[in-house]
């Protein structure tokens, strides 16, 4: 299988392939290495990637081979892929797509990074991101936007752009992701990929760098559904480091792919087909559902009545949380500093104004409002009230149905610089994803077809700890249907 296709492996034939010996780690890294040299790069490249770490990753696979010459490898081992730009690696740039940020090499591993280490994979470098995971069109980073392989036009979504662009641009099998308002489910939907957001607490949050710290969570972003379970069983883990992660069994998410989900009940929120919905965007999402109910699952219409609170409330708690975590960026300990400062004050300032972009000084300005005296109360108490309504609608639609589903997205992705001047308009792009973060419940993006040559995605959102029903579900309706194999033009 040494040819020059290796990249249109999913990371299940990969693993089997090395495990097969029809090729090395080393030869399948340098693959996917060349690729992202002839396609990410120069002018006319996608812009996926920040950091590549090319003679780590061949170290590594090397390391790998030798470990699977002695008979100690895991499904992982030898296995490129690619980490999201927000994860701390030791010794590796982490930049969260900001000036703020560009020198900062930290001196540790985030978890769910040592948790793929711990297995041998091979990480291929740091993908680029909307500045501090605020946006939804990656559009925001300091070191430019990411273009969707689609359509090099159009954006492919964020705040996890650059790792949905590169799975489906084939530079990587797989990345990670996280997902605060919809940053895994948005960009996959956006490039035609399987995007899962998992229960919050499933994934340790230590060394993720914080935006939201109620509202983040981890994921894995791929092809398929398979891959995506493969990878989950990697990033869930239970972590004594992380406050906020949750000591909750783990099962083999692989293990349930095959089930049968005949008399399963999906949910269908009138919310989120509302009479503004682009009409095929409508149809799209409905003949996908279709599919379901062919392999004998039933459809009912049910009513999530804060819907439309989701997007005032999340822009109220996000920016809050994020004018507190993002205090820390000073000039002083880490990161960027401003030149020869006159004393403390000026340090502090002239650092954090030429150190953070538009979007972000933007929603650490509504943060500090929202919290300051005076405005806590208006604002930040009254959000946190709407929250509990939204989780409450959600407890009350899961007594009825096993599984909730509508768009990703109110439509396919825009052209890049459409919705960069107007805020509120980008804001509107998340208004089917947030209301699934604020009630910490998981939720999946997974091709659906598509329109006007642009990938469309299904959204379903889960109960709790519902990841391996969610995953069975997607895997079943990519058995039965072919969007997910679908692949950008030149790209082949």
């Amino acid at each position: 299988m040494k040819d020059n296709n290796m990249h249109n492996l999913t990371l299940s034939q990969i693993s089997k392939g090395l495990e097969n010996g029809d090729f090395t780690s080393v030869e399948i890294t340098q693959h996917f290495l060349n690729r992202i040299k002839q396609h990410d790069q120069g002018d006319n490249g996608i812009n996926s990637f920040i950091t590549v770490t090319d003679t780590q990753a061949l170290a590594d696979a090397k390391a790998a081979d030798e470990r699977r010459a002695a008979g100690n490898a895991t499904p992982w081992t030898g296995v490129p892929f690619a980490h999201k730009d927000i994860f701390c690696t030791d010794g590796v740039l982490t930049t969260c797509g900001s000036k703020m940020l560009g020198n900062f090499i930290p001196p540790y591993d985030a978890t769910v990074v040592d948790n793929f280490k711990q297995q041998g994979a091979v990480c291929l470098g740091k993908t680029n991101m909307d500045e501090f995971a605020m946006g939804s069109s990656n559009e925001s980073s300091f070191f430019g936007g990411v273009k969707n392989p689609w359509n090099k036009e159009t954006i492919p979504g964020g705040s996890s752009g650059g790792s949905a662009a590169a799975v489906a641009a084939r530079l990587t099998p797989v990345a990670t992701g996280t997902d605060t308002g919809g940053s895994i489910r948005q960009p996959a939907a956006l490039c035609g990929l399987t995007g899962l957001k998992p229960t919050y607490g499933r994934c340790s949050r230590f060394g993720m760098i914080a935006f939201a710290s109620s509202l983040d969570q981890a994921g894995p972003m791929a092809r398929t559904a398979e891959d995506a379970a493969m990878m989950l069983n990697v990033m869930a883990s239970f972590d004594e480091k992380d406050s906020t992660s949750i000591d909750q069994e783990i099962p083999d998410y692989t293990a349930t792919l095959n089930n049968d989900i005949a008399g399963k009940v999906i949910g269908i929120p009138k919310e989120f087909f509302p009479d503004s919905l682009d009409g095929e965007m409508a149809k799209t999402v409905r003949d996908a559902i279709a599919e379901f109910e062919k392999m004998g699952c039933t459809v009912k219409e049910i009513s999530l009545p804060s819907t439309d609170l989701a997007i005032p409330a999340y822009y109220v708690v996000a920016p809050a949380e994020c004018s507190a975590n993002l205090s820390r960026m000073d000039g002083v300990r880490f990161g960027y500093r401003c030149e020869d400062p006159k004393d403390v004050e000026d340090l502090y300032k002239r650092s954090r104004g030429e150190g953070f972009g538009d979007e972000v000084k933007r929603r650490i300005m509504i943060g500090t409002y929202v919290l300051s005296t005076g405005f806590y109360d208006a604002y930040y108490v009254k959000a946190q009230k709407i929250r509990r309504l939204i989780k409450d609608d959600f407890v009350s639609a899961f007594e009825q149905v096993d599984i909730i589903m509508g768009p990703v997205t109110p439509s396919p992705a825009f052209k890049a610089g459409e919705k960069s001047g107007d805020p509120v308009e980008m804001y509107m792009e998340d208004k089917f994803t947030l209301s699934c973060n604020l009630a910490g419940l998981p939720g999946m993006s997974i091709p659906a077809g598509q329109i006007n040559g642009l990938p469309v995605g299904l959204q379903m959102i889960g109960n709790y700890w519902s990841e391996a029903n969610m995953l069975n579900m997607a895997h079943q309706f990519q058995s039965h249907t072919d969007f997910h194999k679908q692949a950008p033009q030149g790209i082949e």
